[in-house]
C-alpha cells in the first residue's frame, strides 16, 4: 500500500513538473520562433533518458502517459477541425484542390519510392511513412504570414485552404491504411494469391467504408441538428468556462465512439471540431478551449519524445536526413508547380515552403504505427520521423523569413 501511495505521489509530482516545464519552455521558445513542439519532444526524450538510467517510470506511469498522450491527440485534432473554414474552402476549392493533389501525390509517391528502393524498408513501413509525409503543420508557418500581414491575401487564403485539405486527407488516409494493414500483413510476400488478397482488401475496405459512412452521417446530423441546440440550451444555465469544458467533453465522447468503431480517436476528434466549427460561437469556444489545449496538447509531443529508443538514434540519423529532403521536395515541388498559374512564382514558392513543416498529424500517424510494433514502424524509422519533424519545423520559418524580406511588396499584392 505504501509503495502504491508513493508511486501515485511521484506520478502527480511528475505530471505537475512536466506541465510547468512545458509552459515555461513554450514561453521561452516563442521568443526565438522555434516551435514549442520541439521543446515538448525534447522534454519527453529527457524523461526517457532519465527512465533508462534510473527506472523512474512504473507501469502505472506508462499507462497514465499513454492516456494523457491520447487526450493530447484529441485536443490537437479537435482544434484543427474547429479552426477549419469549410465555407471558405468551398470558395477556393478549384485553386486549392489542384495544389493539394499535387503536393499530396508527390509527397506520398516520392516517400514510398525512397523508402522501398533507397532505404530498403518493407511495404508496410513504407506505406505508413508515405501517408505521414502527406500531412503538414501549417501553424508553424502561419505565424510568419501573420507577422508580415500576408495571411489575409489571396495567397494566404489559398495556403490555409490547402493546409486544411492536407490535414483532412492525412487523417482519412491514416484511418483507411490502418484499416487494411492487418490484411496487408497477412498477405505480405504472397505472390500466387493475388485474387484472394484483392478480395480480402475489398471486404475489409467495404466494411470500413460502411462504418465510416455511418459515423460521418451521425457527425453531420449532430452538426446540423444537434450541436447548436445543445450548446444554446447549455448556455442558458452555464458560464462560458463551463461551456468550454462541456464542449471538450463532447469532443472526447465523439473521439471515444470513433475509437470504439475501430477508426481512430483522432478521426473522431477531427469530426467533432468540424461539427462545432459550423457554430458562429465557435470562435468564443476556441478562445475558452485554449486552457484545455495548452494543458493537454504538450503531452502528445512529450509522449513522442518518451517513445524514442536511444539505441535507434544512430541508425535514424541517415534515414531522417534522407526523409527530410523527401519531405521538403514533396511539398515545395508538389505545391509550387501546380500553384504557379494561380499565385505566380512568388506565391507558389511561399506556399510550397510553408507546407514543409511536419508535426502533429505526421507524428500521430507514426505513433499509431509504432503502437502496432516493429513490423509497422521500426524504432529507427520512428526516431527518424522525430528528426524530420524537428528539422522541417526549424528550416521552414527561417526560409520564409528570408523570402518575405526579399519580396515584401509581391507578397501582399
Amino acid at each position: 500500500m505504501t509503495e502504491s501511495i508513493q508511486s501515485v505521489s511521484f506520478l502527480i509530482f511528475l505530471i505537475g513538473a512536466l506541465v510547468a516545464t512545458a509552459l515555461v519552455a513554450k514561453a521561452l521558445l516563442d521568443r526565438t520562433r522555434v516551435p514549442a513542439l520541439i521543446g515538448f519532444m525534447a522534454l519527453g526524450f529527457a524523461l526517457r533518458l532519465a527512465d533508462d538510467r534510473w527506472s523512474i517510470l512504473s507501469e502505472r506511469a506508462d499507462f497514465t502517459f499513454e492516456v494523457l498522450a491520447e487526450l493530447g491527440i484529441i485536443v490537437l485534432l479537435f482544434r484543427v477541425g474547429l479552426e477549419s473554414d469549410l465555407q471558405g474552402l468551398r470558395r477556393q476549392l478549384r485553386s486549392a484542390s489542384v495544389i493539394w493533389i499535387g503536393n499530396v501525390a508527390l509527397s506520398a509517391g516520392l516517400g514510398y519510392l525512397v523508402m522501398i528502393y533507397l532505404l530498403g524498408f518493407a511495404q508496410i513501413p513504407s506505406l505508413i511513412a508515405a501517408v505521414a509525409l502527406t500531412a503538414t503543420s501549417i501553424g508553424v508557418s502561419l505565424a510568419m504570414w501573420r507577422q508580415h500581414e500576408a495571411l489575409g491575401t489571396r495567397k494566404g487564403q489559398i495556403l490555409t485552404d490547402v493546409a486544411e485539405m492536407d490535414d483532412l486527407s492525412g487523417v482519412a488516409l491514416m484511418v483507411l491504411l490502418f484499416a487494411i494493414l492487418p490484411v496487408l500483413r497477412e498477405t505480405e510476400g504472397a505472390v500466387s494469391a493475388n485474387g484472394e488478397i484483392f478480395r480480402a482488401l475489398l471486404g475489409t475496405g467495404g466494411a470500413f467504408f460502411l462504418n465510416f459512412v455511418l459515423f460521418a452521417g451521425l457527425c453531420i446530423a449532430f452538426a446540423r441538428y444537434g450541436e447548436e441546440r445543445l450548446t444554446t440550451a447549455f448556455k442558458r444555465f452555464a458560464s462560458q468556462p463551463e461551456l468550454m469544458v462541456f464542449v471538450a467533453g463532447i469532443a472526447i465522447l465523439i473521439a471515444g465512439v470513433a475509437a470504439w468503431l475501430e477508426f481512430s480517436a483522432a478521426l473522431g476528434a477531427l469530426f467533432a471540431g468540424l461539427a462545432f466549427s459550423r457554430d458562429p460561437e465557435a470562435v468564443n469556444i476556441d478562445a475558452g478551449f485554449s486552457g484545455v489545449y495548452h494543458l493537454l496538447a504538450p503531452f502528445f509531443f512529450i509522449g513522442i519524445g518518451l517513445a524514442v529508443e536511444v539505441d535507434a538514434i544512430g541508425a535514424a540519423l541517415w534515414i531522417g536526413l534522407v526523409l527530410t529532403l523527401v519531405a521538403i521536395a514533396g511539398k515545395v515541388l508538389g505545391a509550387a508547380i501546380p500553384s504557379l498559374l494561380t499565385t505566380g512564382s512568388v506565391g507558389s514558392t511561399l506556399i510550397g515552403v510553408s507546407l514543409v513543416p511536419r508535426a502533429e498529424i505526421t507524428m500521430i500517424i507514426m505513433e499509431r504505427g509504432r503502437q502496432l510494433g516493429d513490423w509497422a514502424v521500426p524504432a529507427e524509422l520512428f526516431a527518424a520521423f522525430v528528426l524530420v519533424s524537428v528539422l522541417t519545423c526549424l528550416v521552414a520559418p527561417i526560409v520564409l523569413e528570408l523570402l518575405f524580406r526579399r519580396w515584401p511588396e509581391d507578397v501582399r499584392s
